[in-house]
């Protein structure tokens, strides 16, 4: 425990770290800083290419900047057309896409049994993995026991370092089929230790899929309804991929091209995904719509709906960050064409769940946010709900615990990331190393019998 002396010191030193950190914002402006990697009309800096995934959402005409609805792409095909085609054929689409997505291109009904039936074989964890590394030292946060079980994975690989690209495509192979499993024990461990539960460990069940495996292991008895297994696989395969501009995705990336180990590149892009900017958004967006639905009794009272909202943006409602979570996105304007595709499919879960009331107040709240955010802000910026918005509606009507929300994001995403892995061993070729440029004084050195106390 933190002695009191301890803390007195320890809130000093945060003190001066905090104004001596504090930078001029003018010298931003001076210098040209493309502030979070970003141009000044909104669009990324350019720093790579890939073949990937493209996120589409304006096109260019004599020089302006034209906003359309939102498209994404994974390997050049776009994302609703590859849930159309797996959902009107009846079948599941994450192996495929992840197929896809390290492959460049769309499995044959052979190939696509064959990567199944890899990933199956690789699911269970190394013997004694789940007992030394995950039981022990649970930890309350999912993404974090993620990370750290990442890790010590490279303790139990023969091969841990090479990057040879057959090596790492089968750590990364490895990887996408144990995600499920150190997730759901990551949360069972929480949920016995921490919460101090009923403890279940079940093992994954060879003939099921990704998501078949996912309701499985973290439900105490186990079962699922087609429909629900379904819901989850599409969520997924949504999450799978998102070019390689987003946070976690560069991180990847950028790690990568140090020539570190598979292992550490991918507990990065974890580490950047559990930020409440990135992945972490959909908790917060469930928890801002749990807040809604307590301080509005009626659902349907938009004046009522529109004052919360209100208040969200003042920084009088919801945590005081004057965000509303869930709304607005760093590259889609008009629509995000992850949350057109949701939106679609969890009216189905919330009519077989009778949570149509749910799913009604949802809709009107991504209705009204954008007007509410226009008046309150007098800003035309266009603003829709992204993908995080309804995944927590997803996620609550499947009832699965909000500590699983950004989990669930890494275990579709994890295909994402090993494929840009991948493209950068093959095509990078260089470390990254952007340039900061440094604006403190150059100051002579004082003997440590003439300087004073900042503290």
């Amino acid at each position: 425990m933190e002695s009191r002396e301890n803390k007195e010191l320890i809130d000093k030193l945060a003190e001066v770290a905090k104004v001596k950190s504090h930078i001029n914002a003018d010298l931003y402006s001076k210098y040209n800083v493309k502030r979070g990697l970003r141009n000044n009309d909104g669009t990324g800096v350019l720093v790579g290419l890939t073949e990937v995934g493209e996120v589409m959402s304006y096109i260019v005409d004599d020089a302006d900047r034209i906003p359309v609805e939102g498209k994404l792409f994974y390997q050049g095909y776009e994302v609703k057309d590859l849930v159309n085609g797996f959902f009107s054929q009846g079948r599941y689409g994450y192996e495929e896409t992840a197929f896809l997505l390290l492959t460049g291109e769309l499995p044959t009904e052979s190939e696509l049994k064959e990567f199944s039936q890899l990933l199956s074989s690789v699911r269970p964890l190394p013997d004694g993995f789940t007992e030394d590394m995950i039981m022990k030292a649970p930890s309350p946060d999912i993404m974090n026991k993620l990370a750290r079980s990442v890790l010590a994975l490279y303790s139990y690989d023969d091969n841990p370092d090479s990057t040879e690209i057959s090596n790492v495509v089968r750590q990364c192979t490895e990887l996408i089929a144990r995600f499920p499993v150190l997730i759901s024990y990551g949360y069972m461990a929480r949920r016995h230790y921490i919460e101090h539960r009923d403890l279940y460990i079940h093992a994954p069940v060879a003939e099921y899929n990704t998501a078949q495996n996912i309701l499985h292991m973290i439900r105490p008895d186990g079962k699922f309804t087609e429909l629900e297994a379904r819901i989850l696989d599409l969520m997924l395969v949504l999450h799978a991929e998102h070019g390689g501009g987003n946070n976690s995705t560069f991180v990847t990336h950028a790690v990568s091209s140090t020539g570190s180990d598979t292992y550490a590149v991918i507990a990065s892009a974890v580490g950047s995904l559990k930020g409440p900017q990135h992945g972490g958004a959909s908790n917060k967006a469930y928890a801002m719509m749990k807040d809604l639905r307590e301080h509005v009794s009626d659902w349907k009272d938009e004046k009522a709906i529109r004052e919360y909202l209100a208040d969200i943006i003042n920084k009088k409602a919801f945590d005081k960050s004057g965000l509303i979570y869930g709304i607005g996105h760093a590259v889609y304007t008009l629509s995000d064409p992850r949350t057109v595709v949701i939106r679609k499919y969890a009216e189905l879960l919330a009519r077989e769940k009778d949570q149509m009331d749910l799913y009604n107040l949802y809709l009107l709240v991504e209705k009204l946010a954008p007007e509410v955010f226009h008046e309150v802000k007098k800003s035309d910026k266009l603003v829709c709900a992204n993908v995080d918005f309804f995944a927590g509606l997803v996620y609550s009507m499947l009832g699965i615990p909000s500590e699983l929300y950004t989990p669930l994001f890494a275990c579709g995403r994890i295909a994402g990331w090993s494929a840009h892995r991948i493209e950068e061993l093959v095509s990078g070729g260089r470390i990254m190393r952007p340039a900061f440029k440094c604006v403190n004084k150059r100051r002579p050195y004082i003997p440590s019998d003439k300087r004073t106390d900042i503290i």
